[in-house]
């Protein structure tokens, strides 16, 4: 079959699956997914043979550290998976919920009602515990799910993919609701984004060239994020010790992902006392940093930082810092060099939290606290799908609601229009 024959007749498939998703009960989605938790912790030997030949073969082609702890998946991360299925099946439905209800002049009643948006695409890379929490979340709201993984963990997506389905499908769930595409031909996704009338909505989640590409040839709506250059600004009121831990956090904990620090930016009245421990801390754990100059001045043992820097999403052990004299130019550098994803303050003085929350444009921002707990999870919404840094839909970590639109239902007793 060729290419476009097949992604067709994918979608063609999941769209009747979600005709029928779109009424089926709360109880029997959340039946599903507590099958879909099982079948994962029940053949986690299985998911571990299939991860291993994607490591193997990441290793052979030198993917980076950091590209290849996205890819794995160890008995923690196979639990968490499970345990975020779980999590979704004890949301609260949100689809029939119905908002805004007012009764009109004419006495009709008029309210919004919350619906599954239909066919969702999910375009990814390297992550392959993507493929669990989109099928998971996809279903909780009502919608089929088209998966589409990169070609470096094919092996580990289509194994989760196959036992994500089966386990649905024993449980009621229409046939073609949790659709992967198993191919690695780039062709597959050019034909996804053709695909207007039979997939509603395409969410890609990945590196910037992905998603500029998915963006520049969709025919069908996309909810994207293109970088997570995350900072974090550390105010002349801060508590020194807490932003050293939250720093170090930020930056070390998983740094290819794309909540993790990219810049810091320390407060020059402060930048002495903060700067010497933090940097022999982060140089322990083999970060590389970068500094503007007059950072250069205190640590002159670290790389001069170019105006690239600033613009970086390194995804890797590497930092850029900057000092700045004041809360709003640390405000006015996030809004410039961002990427509206998360960035944080830390600090104790309540009006600056606040100043910043307000003045920082970003989808996620924080008052002391690590950009890293930038996370669905985190938030409470058992898992995310994405995180958008729009400003249409959905912003931020995206879970079961904002998978979900609305339509307009109204309650007469006869009423016509005059």
């Amino acid at each position: 079959m060729e290419i476009r024959e097949y992604i067709i007749e994918k979608a063609r498939v999941a769209k009747a699956a979600s005709l029928r998703l779109a009424y089926i009960p709360t109880k029997a989605k959340d039946d599903a997914l507590m099958r879909m938790a099982d079948a994962i912790e029940e053949k986690r030997e299985r998911i571990k043979a299939e991860n291993a030949r994607d490591l193997a073969q990441a290793e052979q082609k030198g993917l980076s550290r950091a590209m290849i702890d996205r890819l794995e998946l160890n008995d923690k991360r196979i639990t968490g998976m499970a345990q975020g299925l779980r999590e979704i099946a004890a949301l609260p439905d949100p689809v029939g919920s119905i908002h805004g209800m007012v009764r009109r002049p004419s006495g009709i009643l008029v309210g919004r009602m919350r619906v599954p948006i239909g066919v969702i695409g999910i375009i990814y890379e390297s992550r392959p515990n993507v493929t669990a929490d989109a099928a998971g979340l996809c279903l909780k709201a009502g919608n089929a799910v088209i998966l589409r993984g990169g070609s470096e963990a094919i092996n580990s997506n289509i194994c989760l993919g196959k036992i994500l389905s089966d386990a649905a499908s024993s449980a009621g769930i229409p046939d073609g609701a949790l659709g992967m595409i198993e191919t690695t031909d780039r062709t597959a996704v050019t034909e996804m984004l053709q695909a207007e009338g039979l997939i509603d909505l395409v969410i890609p989640r990945g590196g910037k060239d992905l998603i500029r590409a998915v963006v520049e040839n969709s025919r069908i709506p996309v909810i994207k994020h293109y970088e997570g250059i995350c900072h974090i600004y550390v105010d002349n009121e801060a508590d020194l010790k807490m932003a050293e831990e939250i720093c170090f956090n930020a930056k070390v904990q998983r740094p290819g992902v794309c909540n993790a620090m990219e810049t810091l930016l320390i407060n020059v009245g402060i930048a002495e006392a903060f700067i010497p421990k933090m940097f022999e801390r982060l140089a322990e754990a083999g970060v590389e940093i970068k500094g503007c100059e007059r950072t250069r001045r205190i640590a002159p043992q670290v790389k001069e930082a170019t105006e690239d820097d600033w613009h970086a999403e390194y995804l890797d052990l590497i930092l850029s810092v900057k000092l700045v004299d004041t809360l709003d130019e640390a405000i006015d550098h996030i809004n410039r060099y961002g990427s509206a994803h998360t960035d944080a303050i830390i600090t104790e003085n309540y009006s600056k939290a606040r100043r910043f929350i307000t003045g920082v444009d970003s989808s996620s921002v924080m008052v002391n606290a690590s950009t890293r707990l930038s996370d669905g999870g985190v938030y409470g919404l058992g898992a995310e799908i994405g995180i958008s840094t729009d400003k249409l839909h959905a912003r931020g970590p995206m879970g079961v609601e904002d998978l979900t639109t609305y339509k307009w239902v109204v309650y007469g007793d006869g009423q016509i229009r005059e």
